[in-house]
């Protein structure tokens, strides 16, 4: 059995804990999905189905939602890429006070068209030259403007889109296949994540409704919590490395080398699930922390880890499944331009300026 496509019953966040029902019942059917993760359309309504009922961040259930999305990624790392905006998208609407499948909609949602069917991205990337503006009209809020990096929004029917309003961004949810909306299909000539297809948006006069006030997307705790959640995507994308390291190493042809480069990785995503557990405690018991810096001290440790499976795999494995194992080429290639989310240099940067500003110890 390839690394990654096994069928997993047990926690991977939570060693000796069991999945929760609902994260169960998920994987089960992502198991019996043809095309998960390939075939986008089913792999979105799996999401939706999945986000009916999954474990949300800082209510208790952390771990549990950072269990679902790294056994996700474990089993494909695209399908990972797709559940955690969707999940994250449910998550900020719960944190604004709307539930719409509860008929909770204090922002009036449901104004464009959104219902418990809706399937959601997060577009809160900003780029040169380009930027989108809110206008309120005596009809309603309105977007115009391009947004950059906007992941399947030919496919999605609404997202959660940050925009201007004056010279402060405010978090809007807009229908996709409403007026005033045109998705870019590329251009997009990526190896990796070839079918999360992440173009730009155009936006004139589209009806938007706002969730949240001024600055309210960037200042609350939840926003650490997704990019945490990334981070378990990550982690559970290179324990499918992981996996296949072991089944090398447990060859008769296997040596002492095999066993360092396998010992190597799992040391080091041992080290990074131990810092995603900790995290997932501190954000359920709400602990008085900085938030920004324990989601930089995540995503650095768990990224260290991803990299340093990729790169163990690539000395021990050679070319061979690169280019004859198509699950195996995939997930590398997935994985690498996942990991890009995480921006290197500038993050340990500013990791370490938060380090500094705080005075935090280890």
């Amino acid at each position: 059995m390839r690394g990654g496509e096994e069928h997993h019953d047990r926690s991977l966040i939570t060693p000796g804990a069991a999945f929760d029902e609902v994260s169960a019942r998920a994987l089960k059917d992502a198991a019996a999905l043809e095309g998960f993760g390939i075939d986008i359309p089913s792999t979105i309504d799996w999401c939706v189905r999945v986000g009916r009922g999954a474990p949300l961040a800082g209510a208790g259930d952390t771990a549990a939602l950072w269990d679902l999305l790294a056994a996700t990624a474990c089993r494909d790392v695209a399908a990972a890429r797709v559940l955690e905006p969707h999940l994250d998208a449910l998550g900020i609407l719960r944190q604004a006070g709307t539930d719409l499948g509860a008929g909770s909609d204090p922002w009036r949602a449901a104004d464009i068209g959104a219902d418990a069917d809706s399937s959601w991205g997060v577009f809160a990337a900003e780029g040169p030259g380009v930027r989108v503006d809110a206008h309120e009209t005596p009809a309603g809020w309105t977007l115009s403007g391009t947004k950059p990096w906007c992941s399947l929004a030919t496919h999605l029917s609404h997202a959660l889109v940050t925009a201007f309003v004056g010279d402060q961004r405010r978090l809007f949810a807009v229908a996709l296949r409403g007026p005033g909306v045109r998705p870019h299909d590329g251009p997009w000539v990526a190896r990796g994540l070839p079918d999360i297809v992440s173009a730009p948006v155009d936006f004139d006069g589209a009806p938007a409704v706002p969730i949240g006030d001024i600055g309210w997307y960037l200042t609350r705790p939840g926003f650490a919590w997704g990019a945490m959640s990334v981070a378990a995507c990550w982690w559970g994308g290179a324990r499918g490395i992981r996996e296949a390291l072991r089944g090398a190493a447990s060859s008769e042809r296997a040596d002492q080398v095999a066993l360092v480069h396998l010992g190597r990785t799992d040391a080091a995503l041992w080290a990074a699930r131990a810092a995603l557990r900790e995290a997932a405690e501190l954000v359920d018991d709400g602990a008085r922390i900085d938030q920004k810096l324990l989601a930089e001290r995540v995503r650095g440790a768990v990224v260290h880890a991803a990299g340093t499976a990729l790169a163990e795999a690539d000395a021990a494995l050679g070319p061979g499944p690169l280019v004859s194992d198509p699950a195996y080429a995939r997930r590398v290639a997935d994985l690498h331009l996942y990991l890009r989310q995480h921006h290197g240099l500038r993050d340990a940067a500013r990791l370490g300026r938060l380090v500094v500003e705080s005075g935090a110890d280890c």
